[in-house]
C-alpha cells in the first residue's frame, strides 16, 4: 500500500500508516527495520510527514542516503 497523500489524508491516517509500516516483525535477521531506525522511533523519523510538511518518499530517500 502506498503512503497516504498529504493533501488528501488526515494526520491520524498518516500516523497510522507510519506505525503500521514500521511495526516490529519479530524477525530481526530478515527485517532490518531496527537497523534503519537506529534507536529512533518511527514517529520521530517521519514527524514531518505525519504533520503534513514533507512526503513519505522524501523522508525515506533521505534516510536511505544518510545510512
Amino acid at each position: 500500500m502506498a503512503a497516504p497523500d498529504i493533501e488528501s489524508s488526515t494526520r491520524e491516517e498518516r500516523l497510522n500508516y507510519v506505525l503500521n509500516e514500521w511495526k516490529c516483525l519479530h524477525n530481526c535477521r530478515l527485517c532490518g527495520k531496527c537497523y534503519i531506525l537506529r534507536g529512533s522511533s518511527e514517529e520521530q523519523l517521519y514527524a514531518d510527514y505525519i504533520e503534513g510538511k514533507r512526503s513519505y518518499m522524501d523522508i525515506t530517500l533521505e534516510i536511505r542516503n544518510n545510512r
